[in-house]
């Protein structure tokens, strides 16, 4: 096991000195409950200020993250963020702002928030936008709700019961309509991984709330027929939610309003380029055509004249779904990027985003098989099956550790066996491309001329950066055990 803080030290030591006490000593008691009061000293760890600097910048390096190289994890646009974006997050106005500080106080924060909605609203090609939620998943339950309080003002509710979910929508799909008290009714891909049409409109009468769509689908593939399948849920009645996960592959090209949208979430975390992953704040606009602008969250931010308000008069809202206005910090650094980029740089992410999937899906496809060998948009998928009777795509996932190379994501989307699920993203060059490339084509050839390198690895050498070898991970998901 690695060596915790609590490792190092000695008894004594100490890494800061503090002032005496200039407060007349009191009974414990009198300020802390009897019961709250430490038995016992909590053992923290004795150590001196280098011995702490020291400790956390070895484990830092022992992580693997975006900075380190390329991280392709399909459907999740792991991406470089720019430093600009940070150092705009920490101006002293934006950093040292309180939500409490009052509308006349916070005009260059309103303004900023304002702006950006009205810039998301016209990527997207929308008419009104709510900035709270946290991520895409907040966004999908903040989407659901909205399509219940429609069909509840229309007194329809008690007849609109059904969700449709193409079996190529992104994981947390079901569980978000689910949450809302909606039937789900999956729908199956065709040959093509695409909506089964046919399937479909076998589902469609006024049971229908909505859809909820995933364009371009978990397969990296462009649903052609979306003016169809928005047609056909319009003519019964329900409503269109497009999950905009993936909407890198698209951005300054297309726009989901123009595909008759109803509902579509943004991830500023992954699009625009703040900061993913980590378990840190993420966000998930939601962006509504007009009719359905009265539910959205409370409060709006709006324009009046040459000054910025928050309105709570909106009788017909969903309520609050975030505390305050939503994750500020990253709503900054998403400004930043748009203002940065603006429309050229946008559409230069999808069509470098879409170039450098395909080239890695050419290179790779002659090694592994792709279940859908097309042109494909910002991800593939390969798979892994029938290449060997011992070895799974995970322990080709684990392999590429060994190569100092981040795996891709790997079992998702559960309708291709063996998956591993490719998205490069547009900030990485050719020669981090062929590197990925030549480490997959390499396990590869390990798979049939060494196949228990594969079962072992990774092998925590450290030249690779592994720090550990291959861990049992089922255990470790029942019996987690945190520090040492």
């Amino acid at each position: 096991m690695g060596t915790t803080i609590f490792d190092i030290g000695a008894e004594g030591r100490t890494g800061l000195r503090l002032p005496p006490c200039d407060i007349p000593e009191r009974n414990l008691t009198e300020l802390v409950p009897a019961e709250l009061i430490r038995k016992e000293d909590p053992k923290l760890p004795q150590v001196s200020q280098i011995e702490v600097v020291r400790h956390y910048t070895r484990l830092s390096r022992m992580n693997y993250g975006v900075d380190n190289g390329i991280y392709p994890l399909g459907s999740c646009t792991m991406k470089y963020n720019p430093r600009i974006n940070e150092d705009m997050a920490r101006l002293a106005g934006f950093a040292y702002a309180h939500p409490l500080q009052g509308e006349e106080l916070s005009q260059g924060a309103l303004r900023l928030m304002y702006e950006l909605g009205e810039y998301l609203c016209a990527i997207g090609g929308m008419d009104a936008i709510t900035l709270q939620p946290a991520a895409g998943a907040h966004g999908e339950l903040t989407g659901m709700l909205i399509i219940k309080k429609h069909f509840e003002r229309a007194k329809e509710l008690h007849k609109r019961t059904k969700i449709l979910l193409p079996d190529s929508a992104h994981g947390t799909n079901p569980a978000s309509a689910a949450m809302c008290g909606f039937e789900i009714v999956p729908i199956p891909s065709d040959s093509r991984g695409l909506v089964d049409l046919q399937s479909l409109k076998a589902h469609l009468d006024e049971s229908v709330a909505g859809i909820m769509l995933t364009n371009p689908n978990t397969l990296g593939l462009f649903e052609t027929d979306i003016l169809e399948i928005t047609k056909l849920i319009h003519d019964v009645g329900g409503l269109v939610y497009y999950d905009g996960a993936n909407l890198n592959a698209i951005v300054g090209r297309a726009r989901p309003g123009d595909m008759g949208v109803d509902i579509v979430h943004y991830n500023l975390h992954k699009t625009f380029s703040t900061p993913h992953g980590g378990g840190g704040p993420g966000a998930g606009p939601v962006a509504v055509i007009k009719k359905l602008e009265p539910y959205l969250p409370v409060p709006r931010i709006i324009k009046r004249k040459n000054s910025y308000a928050l309105d709570y008069d909106r009788p017909h809202s969903i309520g609050k779904i975030h505390s305050f206005y939503g994750n500020f910090g990253v709503l900054v650094r998403a400004y930043t990027y748009i203002r940065m980029m603006g429309d050229e740089g946008l559409k230069a992410v999808s069509t470098n985003a879409v170039l450098n999937a395909n080239y890695l899906r050419a290179r790779l496809s002659r090694v592994y098989k792709a279940p859908y060998d097309r042109l494909c948009m910002h991800e593939f998928v390969l798979t892994t099956k029938g290449m060997s009777e011992e070895i799974r795509t995970l322990d080709v996932a684990k392999r590429l550790i060994d190569y100092g190379v981040h795996p891709s994501s790997i079992y998702f989307p559960l309708i291709v066996p063996e998956v591993m699920m490719i998205e490069p993203t547009e900030t990485v060059s050719k020669e981090e491309l062929d590197r990925f490339a030549d480490a997959l084509i390499k396990v590869a050839q390990e798979m049939k001329e060494n196949p228990q390198i594969l079962k072992e690895a990774p092998h925590a050498v450290p030249i690779y950066g592994a720090s550990v070898r291959r861990l049992d991970e089922v255990r470790a998901a029942k019996e987690p055990i945190l520090r040492g």
